[in-house]
């Protein structure tokens, strides 16, 4: 029984967030989905979701957010999910210091501030559920993700910390890394590219050719790509099991190569990774 519990989630405009976000609700759960955008904010809530405006990159819509739910809460909340991020494809000789000041100020610096705003109210009333979803990118490197990569290694890096400082304050913290998952992400990632990379000045123009047809694919491109459900079973678990674990896997991958790291030497592990 979740008894409404409360729980609120970034980046509900499509994928991960929208399905995790509905599927709480049908579990009896009190939800807020978020999501940047206004209509983005409309459809949720011709869903019959609670939604509101939340631009992880503005400290303001931060506070505003918070508050309103903690308004409409009674200053209590259950559960944090934080799922927003984006991604930038590109070499990382070709990403300007803009380009990764704009994706970390979402996928890491927008987060913790969401984060740690909440962190006193669980602490106030005893406890709380801090889900961070990263993935397989945060332990492992692809070419052309290292914005990705470093901003979900940075992710973790702060995740790991806050739960040891956490550590017998009822307040449980975890990790979810999904492999690939049906969602918007690529077609997000296309248009940040647009966006940040300028490939005619580019040493690896010609490879980026290859990188905008797969980013313009419809349907999934990479083997073992599980739909949104796969994800939101884990969040499930994190928030209602009553020994919630450090990490969640997902997908075949992530466990693939979670072994592979532990068991190769870096050598051989670059060049599977070099293959890929």
């Amino acid at each position: 029984m979740t008894d409404g519990r409360s729980i609120l989630i970034t980046g509900c405009s499509s994928g991960i967030g929208k399905f995790t976000a509905g599927a709480l609700k049908e579990r009896g759960y009190r939800v807020f989905a978020t999501a940047r955008k206004d209509r983005d904010v409309a459809k949720l809530r011709s869903q019959g979701l609670e939604a509101l405006q939340l631009d992880l990159a503005n400290s303001a819509s931060i506070e505003s957010a918070a508050e309103e739910v903690l308004e409409k809460t009674g200053g209590k909340l259950y559960g944090l999910f934080n799922n927003g991020a984006f991604g930038i494809v590109g070499a990382v000789e070709d990403l300007s210091r803009s380009a990764l000041r704009d994706l970390f100020e979402v996928n890491l610096f927008g987060t913790h501030e969401l984060t740690s705003k909440l962190i006193p109210v669980m602490r106030r009333q005893g406890y709380g559920r801090i889900i961070q979803n990263s993935s397989i990118l945060g332990f492992i490197t692809l070419k052309y993700r290292g914005a990705y990569n470093a901003s979900k290694f940075a992710l973790e890096g702060l995740t790991d910390t806050l739960r040891l400082e956490l550590r017998g304050s009822n307040i449980h913290v975890s990790l979810v890394e999904p492999g690939p998952i049906e969602s918007a992400f690529r077609e997000n990632a296309y248009l940040a590219y647009l966006k940040y990379i300028d490939k005619t000045q580019s040493h690896f123009r010609d490879l980026y050719a290859a990188q905008e047809t797969r980013l313009q694919t419809e349907g999934p491109v990479v083997p073992f790509t599980l739909g949104p459900d796969a994800v939101c079973r884990k969040v499930i678990h994190a928030l209602e099991s009553p020994r919630p674990r450090a990490r969640y896997y997902v997908t075949f991958p992530t466990y693939l190569f979670a072994w592979l790291k532990r068991c190769l030497p870096g050598s051989l592990m670059d060049e599977i990774l070099t293959r890929i």
